[in-house]
């Protein structure tokens, strides 16, 4: 509402409120307002916010007659005015009345509360009386249930002491008669009645107890060491036969001490050993490496006995075959360790691979025999080591080829022997994997040394075959497309076997020596196959055109000296020869593809060294440095094939430069050197192409490397056609054009497929042959007026500075006067010039005088 007013409550206050000076406006907030005129909503003009009250009086009275109703009008004013103060007046009364309900409210809940409170407070107290009551019915129940479990306590106490008594006498009695197999139970019992008295060992009969059992446990120790010794050792051990009672006896040892276990268990394995250690003694003629094959044939024969005689009397969860089985190879071990420090320089990389694949074939079967739990410290259920063993035991029984060694073997077969089949996820985590072939670890250099001579070997071969492969790739130019160095294939395959062998061998250090070892050997490739094979450009040719370009400059005024220049450019530009020759540019193409080859395969070597290898020497692996040589081989050939190209297009551009511009009267077709560069694109471009279609970025990047380096070229000596007429600038801005045409269907050329060219290259090019383009039409605007002629030099070459503002005026062929007018006039407004000009102006471009050169280039021609 725009105003309010107050109602009197009592009709007495109406005068009083009539007396009242007009009523306030309240201006209420907008989101006020328009919250009153959703709830609200009104289309009286008294209720708008921005209520005007000029504006409505002249809306109820628009003219002077109108005037005639004021009193209706005041009427009806004075009739709203009474029915909204009755509104009010209701609202406000209603609004006392809703207070008044709410205070009676409020105290209906108070007393609710307080009479809700009262029944809690007598719940309380009656559950408190009922919890006492309970407490009193169970006091007696509760006094029987703790004298029931002292009673129970005291009886089971009472029993467990006298099996105790009677335990221990009858323990005595058995241990005397050796009767194990009564005793295992009973002594098992009294063990574990004695921790029930752990807390009783104050009491001096308990005490007593305990030493007792503890001397009967070593008495029965000691008692079953000497039969076992006499079993086996005694006169009789060579006729012995296990019994039933040895066998109750190691049940007996399972349930003492696990130190009796482990003295007997290695008293026993030792005697099982002592032949081996015997018959293969330092001093022995069997025992040196070339003959290892013999003693794990031994020891196979050797187990299946000892399980086939002793296995039944042994309790499985003894682990007795895997027991014999981890000390012989801690032997084993050891001896070879001792035996070939000090037979060092008998060790040969044949005899060192030959041990170990022979060893690794051996811990192989191990592997697959036995769980390893000896040796990880893991306990087993008897019933899964007799299953286990059951089996594999035909593996072992089966597995009795002898193999023997052949010094006559080469190296190669011998490695190849030495790579094991390790894929099964067994045989890579059994703790038996390289528990004897840890110790031809430091003396795995022996393989490296010898991988270094038999690279060094294949890298002669590879240098010699290569000049024969690249002869080939020649003569089939036209349709080698996708073809890679033999030799290339032949590396990596070699290196990829030497990976594995020596990743099944060790990846700690010799896996880094090795990763050494194949660096340097890529490097040798890369230099004395690729890089030494690639094909050489003949000649200082450039230089001597660069000079002849010079002498043209120098000497123009020397007539004779300008016909001579002038005779010999122009069969300079007829002559049109290549530096390369078809051949010659298959073969620089041939190397490429091959770098190429050999630069992603580094990269996957790169990757396979760091993940065979000790994850805490991987990052020790790094071959960028080769890769980077592979990446500058490939960066060689695309360099001289741009060379090539560029030089075969410079006699073309020679003949461009001494062409008389200044005398074309007409504008006609393209010019012939124009139709020369094309003819040497057309003849060179499709032989790279096709010989690098297997390697489409490179043949891309050529592209774009000879288009920035022929387009400057091309600026460069389209500054040299001076003087020049508007005419010859139309002329020369039509075979710009051409040759922009032609060079943006570079890619494409002479191919039967109409192949978009890429828009990296497509940019170069537009960018070049514009700026090109460009010159020649501010050549073609008028130098008058002067300041236009700068407005519009300024205008399309904006990056330009002095020293090319001056070229261009040389090409208009202006005089000296005008020169100098139009640079002053430049020069202020070129920012260009403290930047370049210095630097391209105060280069000297010529380190021999115009004379010595014409003298040097009279000799030559």
């Amino acid at each position: 509402m725009a105003s309010s007013t107050y109602a009197p409550e009592n009709e007495e206050d109406d005068d009083d409120y009539a007396d009242e000076p007009d009523s306030e406006f309240f201006n209420f907030p907008p989101e006020v307002q328009n919250a009153i005129e959703q709830v609200i909503p009104s289309t009286d003009p008294l209720d708008k916010p921005d209520f005007n009250a000029v504006n409505y009086i002249n809306s109820l009275f628009p003219t002077e007659q109108s005037l005639s109703n004021i009193d209706d009008v005041i009427n009806k004013m004075e009739d709203q005015i009474q029915f909204i103060d009755e509104e009010i007046r209701v609202v406000v009364r209603g609004q006392t009345n809703a207070g008044q309900d709410g205070r009676a409210a409020l105290e209906d809940a108070q007393r609710v509360i307080r009479k809700l409170f009262s029944h809690v407070r007598n719940i309380k107290e009656k559950s408190e009386k009922s919890e006492e009551t309970v407490r009193e019915i169970t006091r007696d129940i509760k006094q029987l249930d703790c004298a029931k479990r002292n009673l129970t306590s005291a009886i089971t106490t009472l029993n467990h002491v006298h099996m105790l008594f009677g335990g221990v006498e009858n323990l005595k009695i058995l241990s005397a008669k050796r009767q194990y197999g009564e005793i295992v139970n009973l002594l098992q019992g009294i063990i574990e009645v004695m921790t029930h008295f752990k807390n009783y060992s104050d009491i001096p009969q308990i005490a007593q107890l305990s030493v007792e059992v503890q001397e009967i446990q070593v008495s029965l120790a000691k008692q079953i060491n000497e039969d076992f010794r006499e079993a086996f050792t005694g006169p009789n051990a060579k006729n012995f036969i296990p019994t039933k009672q040895l066998a109750e006896a190691c049940r007996v040892v399972s349930v003492l001490d696990s130190k009796v276990m482990e003295d007997l268990l290695k008293w026993f394995i030792s005697l099982q050993l002592s032949e081996y250690s015997h018959l293969f003694h330092e001093a022995e003629e069997g025992a040196w490496i070339d003959k290892l094959d013999h003693r794990y044939i031994w020891f196979k024969k050797h187990l299946l006995q000892c399980e086939d005689k002793f296995g039944a009397m042994f309790p499985p969860h003894w682990e007795l075959s895997e027991r014999i089985t981890v000390e012989f190879c801690n032997i084993t071990r050891n001896e070879l360790t001792k035996l070939m420090t000090k037979r060092k320089n008998e060790l040969d990389v044949k005899l060192l691979l030959y041990a170990i694949q022979r060893t690794d074939n051996f811990e192989s079967l191990l592997a697959r025999r036995f769980s390893g739990v000896t040796l990880t410290n893991k306990k087993t259920t008897g019933s899964k080591h007799v299953s286990q063993n059951t089996a594999s035991e035909d593996s072992l029984k089966n597995d009795t080829e002898e193999t023997t060694f052949s010094p006559d073997s080469e190296a190669s077969d011998s490695a190849k022997d030495a790579s094991p089949n390790c894929d099964s996820k067994q045989e890579t985590t059994s703790p038996f994997h390289g528990i004897i072939g840890q110790c031809f670890q430091p003396f795995l250099y022996i393989y490296i040394e010898s991988l270094d001579r038999n690279l060094y070997e294949l890298m002669e071969r590879f240098v010699a075959d290569s000049k024969v492969e690249l002869s080939k790739a020649e003569a089939t130019c036209e349709t080698n497309s996708a073809a890679v160095l033999p030799s290339c294939a032949d590396l990596f395959v070699f290196y990829r076997k030497c990976l594995v062998q020596c990743t099944q061998l060790s990846n700690g250090q010799p896996m880094l020596s090795l990763a050494a070892t194949l660096k340097k050997y890529l490097r040798e490739y890369a230099n004395r196959v690729l890089q030494n094979n690639l094909p050489k450009l003949g000649g200082n040719v450039p230089s001597l055109t660069a000079s002849v370009s010079n002498i043209t400059r120098d000497l123009r005024d020397l007539s004779s000296a300008a016909v001579l220049i002038r005779d010999f450019s122009l069969r300079s530009g007829q002559s049109e020869v290549s530096r390369y020759t078809p051949q010659e540019q298959a073969r620089t193409c041939f190397i490429l593809t091959s770098a190429e080859y050999c630069l992603e395969t580094t990269q996957q070597l790169e990757e396979k060294l760091k993940e065979k290898i000790d994850p805490t020497l991987a990052d020790k692996i790094n071959l960028s440095q080769e890769q980077d040589i592979f990446h500058n081989v490939i960066s060689n050939c695309i360099q001289l094939l741009v060379q090539d190209l560029e030089m075969a297009c410079e006699p073309a551009l020679i003949a461009m430069s001494k062409i008389q511009w200044q005398n074309f009267e007409a504008v006609g077709d393209q010019s012939a050197y124009v139709g020369a560069i094309t003819t040497h694109l057309k003849t060179t471009v499709p032989i790279i192409r096709n010989n690098l279609a297997s390697s489409r970025k490179y043949f891309t990047q050529f592209c774009i490397k000879f288009v920035n380096s022929f387009i400057p070229k091309f600026i460069q000596f389209l500054y040299k056609c001076k003087p020049m007429s508007t005419v010859g600038a139309e002329q020369l801005l039509l075979d710009t054009h051409m040759l922009k045409t032609v060079l943006l269907d570079l890619p494409s050329i002479g191919s039967q497929i109409n192949r978009k060219a890429p828009a990296s290259y497509t940019k170069v090019v537009l960018k070049g042959m514009t700026k090109a383009e460009l010159i020649l039409k501010v050549v073609m605007s008028p130098e008058e007026p002067e300041s236009a002629f700068v407005d519009q030099f300024l205008r399309l070459l904006p990056e330009s500075d002095l020293p090319e503002f001056q070229k261009i005026l040389e090409m208009k062929g202006l005089k000296t006067a005008e020169k100098n007018s139009l640079l002053s006039l430049f020069r202020p407004r070129n920012t260009n010039s403290f930047v370049t000009g210095t630097t391209k102006m105060g280069s000297p471009k010529h380190d021999m005088s115009s004379i010595r050169k014409l003298n040097n280039l009279i000799k030559i021609n």
